[in-house]
């Protein structure tokens, strides 16, 4: 194996798209020749990015806009975009459309809710997103809870668009590959070793900027504390709920539209003024998913983690209905209703389906061939309160497949977040999840990603174009002489 920039590099470039539904890009596993023969000067300052995720190929795509002449190097150990393909179902979830104003987006991150409220979204928020894809090829659509998609409803179409702008930019692509070691030599450029985990090989490189983009792997953290940061120990966060409950598992498939869910872990010195949250919930064969769920997930990881992934939710089915019009719904539905069995009507009211209704009754202990005549108060207050404050014991978490994020990583006030870069080391850049900041579901992570990155790349891509410029006057004067 040979990393030497001025020895070939091969990107398997086909391998790495995948094909759209509606157009297909051809492209041919190609040699990157050497540089010089590229045109490009083998002097001139490299950027090494270490990750091929969103983050790490948008700042090296907007690194490279700006400055031309810079030599850019993504290396990635798996596939790149991998976490673009399976996002979203298969769709990815680009970002999201309902969060214009910087102060309500930025409170969408457990994680950063405090810093992102500045500069960072204001620089390159969801508009700027859209626009970029959307200029680029890739028409998008706004669905009715706020989150963005291709309109062909194909993560290769986002994939595709990306890797293609990479390649006509002259960004270099390596698959397969890890950055083992960097470090800083006396002069201020990154020294960065390459190679496969497994191989005894491995060939350095001289970098003027180092990008690190690794998301939530060890990789990224390991370097980032080789330079000094320090790490806020990773934990998982948007994952379901393991619910020990065999009657409600058998109501996998049952959805609602709005529910509100609160978290009772036993710490009560935290505040968990988060762990209250409003929107739609579905029964999976092992508990609780849906966006509330997702929400209360991220909010609660820390806390859960602590816990051991053990606590309360409490569960309102009718969050619109207080709990005194619900009872006096169900004295009304009894009065009209007196000779039929309970199992077979309730009130439309709830906008409940008769599965669930069934479940509800089990809980209180009603029969199902009662008839409403003979239901007592007690028992319309009881059911009341269980479609109120409906109490379920969480015994585990589940794992959320489609877009599955850790919370931790290096501290936001080690970076700074005007230009993504480090305030320990000059040159050295984070974007994405290696940072510690994680959003709730709904395409607020891979906003992240794309902020993040568009930040970095531009202030490398412009500080390499001002060095360039440099250059450029000293040989015109050399010349002169």
């Amino acid at each position: 194996m040979n990393l030497n920039l001025a020895s070939p590099l091969w990107v398997p470039v086909k391998a790495l798209l995948c094909r759209t539904i509606t157009r297909r890009r051809n492209f041919t596993s190609t040699a990157i020749t050497r540089l010089a023969d590229k045109g490009e000067n083998d002097e001139s300052e490299l950027l090494v990015v270490v990750g091929g995720g969103a983050a790490g190929v948008y700042g090296a795509i907007t690194a490279k806009t700006l400055a031309p002449d810079l030599r850019v190097l993504v290396i990635e150990k798996g596939r790149f975009l991998s976490k673009v393909k399976i996002s979203g179902g298969g769709r990815c979830n680009v970002t999201n459309g309902h969060c214009n104003d910087t102060i309500n987006l930025a409170g969408h991150y457990p994680r950063g809710h405090k810093e992102l409220k500045g500069s960072f979204f204001y620089t390159h928020g969801p508009a700027d997103t859209m626009s970029w894809f959307s200029d680029h090829g890739v028409p998008l659509k706004i669905e009715d809870d706020g989150r963005v998609f291709p309109v062909s409803d194909c993560s290769s179409s986002v994939i595709d668009c990306l890797l293609n702008e990479a390649n006509i930019r002259g960004v270099r692509l390596e698959r397969g590959k890890s950055v083992l070691a960097a470090s800083t030599k006396p002069d201020g450029k990154f020294l960065v070793k390459v190679g496969k985990q497994s191989a005894d090989t491995s060939e350095s490189v001289e970098a003027t900027y180092l990008l690190i983009a690794t998301g939530s792997s060890q990789q990224g953290h390991s370097l980032a504390t080789k330079f000094g940061h320090s790490i806020v120990d990773p934990v998982p966060s948007l994952f379901t709920f393991k619910i020990n409950d065999p009657l409600l598992t058998a109501l996998a498939g049952i959805s609602f539209s709005k529910v509100q869910a609160k978290l009772k872990l036993d710490n009560p010195s935290q505040d968990f003024s988060n762990l209250v949250q409003i929107g739609p919930m579905l029964v999976t064969h092992w508990g609780l998913s849906g966006p509330v769920i997702l929400r209360l997930s991220a909010w609660g990881a820390r806390h859960l983690f602590s816990s051991k992934y053990k606590g309360h939710l409490i569960v309102d089915f009718i969050p619109d209905i207080n709990i005194e019009t619900a009872k006096s719904v169900l004295k009304e539905h009894k009065l009209q209703f007196s000779k039929h069995k309970v199992s077979n009507s309730f009130p439309p009211q709830f906008g409940l389906v008769n599965r669930f209704w069934r479940y509800i009754l089990d809980r209180e202990g009603s029969s199902k061939d009662t008839l409403w005549a003979s239901l007592s108060n007690n028992s319309l207050s009881s059911i009341s309160d269980l479609l109120k404050h409906c109490t379920f014991q969480v015994t585990g978490k589940g794992q959320y497949k489609d877009e599955f994020v850790t919370a931790g990583g290096v501290p936001l006030s080690e970076v700074s977040l005007k230009t993504m870069e480090s305030k320990l080391v000059p040159n050295l850049f984070f974007a994405g999840e290696v940072l510690n900041v994680d959003g709730v579901t709904g395409g607020f992570n891979f906003q992240n990603a794309w902020s993040g990155g568009y930040i970095a790349g531009t202030n490398i891509g412009e500080s390499a174009s001002s060095s360039s410029r440099r250059s450029s006057k000293e040989r015109k004067v050399v010349i002169g002489l």
